[in-house]
């Protein structure tokens, strides 16, 4: 039956919620801080001052003190912020120049009696430990004079450093200090915006270069000019740390409204002055009503934070697209900008593992906005009118559902995390997304489930009794538990702490003339309520609640003239596969879903079988150009059954040619085996003229990733049957071997993808009627940091029998055969023209072209390179090979390689080989090979591989 109510345990909890109110002792010290600081404008470096006033007010007695210094995080290759740059496969701070660097030059550090404190750095080297000459008791507090220098970095890497046109923008840039709480919380810099410091009172004296202008979130005092400069007193008090954004031309506004004063410089192009003030006054009411004051001065709503964690979506479309009203898009930037700021300046939680918390309540404040002033903004804005775009799912999709859509595309990956992840070891779209968006989506179906103005009034309620004060998560669950008799304690303990997904379907239904019973089934077993609507014709009839579905329950309602029911009809409930949410009562024929053929992509239909088709073209030298059409069940999120098949025509051949193929995908666990993949594929082109190849290929895998999900390391083991069938024209030679085969092919691959330290190796196996072989690859990079890199590669490949009579299935030194046609060759059969040069880094790895170049016995090869300046490397292979009947036999090559873009788009110039000085003999144009990638998804996979 729906849920009951608990008055009992409410009661409970309120009582809870108020010994917790009243017994919160604890409020941050009074630190003081007064800084005395010049920018110097030539040089861009901070000359600091620092005056440090720290009170205990721990429990415990403390005999060192630790301070954030994350200016210093941009002072070399190895600090923590260099390395998460490096996972994200971003160099520019690895290849930065030494003047580039930002960095904390310490000068002097003594105490309140003038004696110099003893100092060192962590392993991050952000952090700075200072040994105290005495211990600090409990209620103790100790001075600290710091002298030191903060050289700024250019604002490439962060936003943070000075910029083009004599920009500042100075952030996190004096030591703050770190958060006591049992132990140290020692939080290093990884560009996560997530600093974690102790509020303080602080009094900043800046002396800056004349003819800029300064915003901060700092309350501004006595600014004065003098010859060549010009000072500003900025004070706070219980605030954590200043921001000063400096520009030579006025671009922030102050914006006084009744409920809130702003300073911004957010804009949009076509908004006009007097507008944007009004949508101002409507947001800053908006916020006040749901959160309430803003205890601080000017709240600091800027651009710079808005690119840092932006509107996601189809409002990052290029500007002369414009799918939204001016009014709306203004309002949302400002918004998400101005609730970011409010939350940050104001509850004290810890950034690195409660982020959530205020995700939570910043999504759902955005979430509620939109229902109530743009409840029938759509998705897509304008362009849901447009024709060839109305007919699209996504385009009747309401705004507000980019939220379960985008948190939807990290969990069909099977990459979610809980909300309960620590910050940093959030993959990136988990981090800047989908943890985000699942938070705030969270908070939305809890208001659903108890009441939206239980939700609303628990808010107000945590932030106006917590609010510069110490709080955490369990703050909220307690609230949250006080207003309402329903049980919550599911939300925490399932939606929050874990990362099980939600999955109900229907199951069997009886129907009587005035009521239904039917069995709810829990398919992934999280134990949340669950909505049902009953409609008719479309039009809701009723609405239940059930919880406490672990497995399977059931369930009778009244029948209210319903003809169809359906779970979570309003998708309030992130819930990982709707396909199956609905039953008819009409009968078994009229549940059929039906077939929805739509051009291109679009977002998942669950009340249609989609099949998506679009125009796709591909080209190798003996089909030509080849268009088709693709048709595939594929939607913007993944599905565990795919179908994918592509015809298309071969103009020179005039003939059908393509691929096609079935796979099923099973995710296991998050950590170790992750994942099995199950599959057919089948292709057919030529490889000769009039002479064509066909291949069926069932295959198994499976693949492993580590504990730490934001590593690049990953484990795969693969089995796969290539059968291959080949016709080949009367008119030209036999083939060499017979033309249908087939071979069992098993590899185990280690790989570590990292753009600072890159290693992958296999091991492959092959059987088949006429040979057995294994092979062993190994590839290394590493960026030094010098910033040379230098590449080596390894492979060994040997026969175990081989009853072959020909060279089509010998290891190759340059250019493999490619019997199981794995390789992307544009001319797979040619010797020479421009597409023999086409080269594929396999097996031997060879760039020349040397005589004889099969091995039908064994081969070992290793293959190095290093780059001289930049993308121009000198490259280096050397191997010794045999064949069956004859003498091993040495053989190397030398060159020069320009690395355009690793393993995408490379050229090889030969030096000197077994065949002597190749670039003075002739026709050496002949002799440079190329790598070139032609597959789209290839090329997107190198702009993507930094978010999961």
């Amino acid at each position: 039956m729906p849920q009951k109510h608990n008055s009992a345990k409410r009661i409970v909890a309120l009582i809870g919620f108020m010994l917790v109110l009243f017994g919160q002792q604890k409020t941050y010290a009074q630190h003081t801080n007064e800084i005395r600081a010049t920018l110097k404008e030539e040089t861009r470096v901070i000359n600091v001052r620092q005056k440090f006033t720290y009170v205990n007010t721990s429990p415990d007695t403390l005999n060192v003190l630790y301070f954030n210094d994350w200016a210093h995080a941009y002072s070399d290759k190895n600090t923590a912020l260099a390395k998460r740059f490096g996972e994200e496969f971003n160099k520019s701070l690895h290849l930065a120049k030494d003047k580039e660097r930002g960095s904390t030059t310490i000068i002097s550090v003594v105490d309140a009696n003038y004696q110099g404190l003893y100092w060192e750095r962590t392993a991050g080297k952000d952090i700075i430990k200072f040994n105290l000459k005495q211990p600090l008791a409990p209620g103790a507090s100790t001075q600290m004079f710091i002298t030191y220098d903060v050289k700024l970095p250019p604002n490439k890497f962060t936003p943070y450093g000075y910029g083009r046109g004599n920009t500042f923008y100075l952030k996190d840039w004096y030591l703050t200090p770190v958060v006591y709480d049992k132990e140290w919380l020692l939080y290093s810099n990884t560009n996560l915006e997530d600093l974690y410091t102790d509020p303080t009172d602080t009094d900043i004296y800046l002396i800056y270069p004349p003819k800029l202008l300064l915003s901060s979130n700092f309350k501004k005092q006595n600014n004065t000019q003098f010859p060549g400069g010009q000072q500003i007193r900025l004070r706070a008090k219980q605030q954590k740390s200043c921001e000063v954004i400096l520009t030579p031309i006025e671009k922030f506004t102050k914006h006084v409204t009744k409920y809130l004063s702003v300073i911004t410089d957010i804009e949009s192009a076509r908004y006009d002055e007097i507008s944007k003030g009004i949508s101002i006054e409507r947001v800053s009411k908006f916020i006040h009503n749901n959160l309430g004051e803003y205890p601080h001065g000017d709240l600091l709503v800027s651009t710079i934070d808005y690119n840092k964690s932006p509107l996601y979506g189809i409002n990052q479309l290029p500007s002369f697209i414009r799918p939204y009203e001016e009014q709306f898009q203004f309002e949302m930037k400002f918004l998400k900008t101005a609730l970011n700021s409010f939350l940050k300046e104001t509850m004290y939680l810890n950034p690195r593992k409660e982020q959530w918390v205020k995700d939570a309540l910043l999504n759902y404040l955005m979430i509620s906005y939109v229902d109530t002033y743009y409840p029938k903004q759509k998705l897509l804005g304008k362009l849901s009118n447009l024709w060839g775009v109305r007919g699209f799912h996504l385009a009747k999709m309401d705004f507000n559902e980019q939220y379960p859509l985008l948190y939807m595309i990290s969990a069909r990956r099977n990459a979610d995390q809980s909300l309960t992840t620590r910050n940093d070891s959030l993959i990136k779209f988990n981090q800047k997304i989908a943890n985000s968006y699942k938070a705030g989506l969270g908070l939305a179906y809890l208001a659903d489930y108890i009441g939206k103005e239980n939700v609303d009034n628990s808010i107000k309620t945590f932030y106006n009794d917590f609010k510069l004060k110490p709080v955490k998560p369990s703050n909220l669950q307690t609230i949250l538990e006080a207003s309402t008799d329903k049980d919550v304690e599911w939300f925490f303990d399932e939606y929050v702490s874990t990362s099980d997904q939600i999955d109900f379907k229907i199951r069997k239904i009886i129907k009587y003339e005035d009521s239904i019973t039917f069995t709810i089934k829990n398919k992934q077993g999280t134990n949340v309520p669950i909505s049902l609507f009953g409609l008719k014709k479309d039009s809701v009839v009723s609405k239940y609640w059930f919880s406490d579905v672990a497995d399977e329950k059931s369930f009778t309602i009244s029948r209210d003239g319903a003809d169809r029911l359906v779970l979570n009809y309003d998708q309030k409930i992130p819930e990982f596969n709707q396909r199956d949410n609905w039953k008819t009562l009409n009968g078994f024929f009229s549940s059929n879903k039906k077939l929805k053929f739509q051009f291109f992509k679009d977002a998942e239909d669950p009340y249609y079988n989609q099949v998506f088709y679009v125009p796709v073209v591909n080209f190798n030298v003996y089909d030509g150009v080849t268009p088709g059409l693709r048709f595939t069940n594929k939607s913007l999120l993944q599905r565990p059954f795919i179908f994918d098949f592509s015809p298309t025509y071969s103009f020179n051949e005039k003939s059908l040619v393509g691929f096609g193929k079935f796979s099923y995908q099973k995710y296991h666990n998050k950590t170790g085996l992750f994942v099995s993949n199950y599959a057919l594929r089948a292709s057919t082109f030529h490889f000769q003229t009039n002479s064509r190849y066909s291949t069926i290929t069932p295959s198994i895998s499976f693949g492993w990733r580590p504990e730490n999900r934001i590593s690049n390391k990953r484990e795969f083991l693969s089995f796969r049957h290539v059968n291959v069938f080949r016709t080949i024209d009367e008119s030209l030679d036999d083939l060499e071997t017979d033309p249908d085969y087939s071979v069992f092919n098993a590899r185990y691959t280690n790989i570590n993808n990292n753009i600072i330290n890159f290693s992958s190796w296999f091991v492959d196996a092959q059987h088949s009627n006429n040979f057995t072989k294994l092979a062993f690859n190994w590839e290394y990079r590493k960026l030094f940091d010098n910033n040379r890199q230098f590449n080596l590669r390894f492979f060994a490949g040997k026969f175990l029998r081989n009853k072959s009579d020909s060279d089509f299935f010998s290891f190759a030194l340059d250019r493999p055969t490619d019997y199981l046609f794995d390789y992307n060759y544009l001319g797979r059969s040619e010797d020479s023209g421009i597409y023999s040069q086409q080269i594929i880094i396999a097996e031997g790895g060879f760039k020349s072209q040397l005589q004889n170049p099969f091995a039908d016995d064994w081969m070992f090869t290793t293959n190095a390179s290093f780059n001289v300046w930049r993308w121009i490397e000198l490259y280096g292979d050397v191997g010794f090979m045999k064949n069956k009947g004859q003498r091993q036999r040495f053989v190397y090559d030398s060159g020069v390689r320009l690395n355009l873009v690793t393993d995408y788009f490379e050229l090889y110039f030969p030096v000197h080989s077994n065949n002597g000085w190749e670039i003075s003999q002739n026709n050496y144009e002949e002799k440079i090979r190329f790598v070139v990638t032609l597959s789209p998804k290839t090329l997107i996979r190198l702009f993507t591989r930094k978010w999961f």
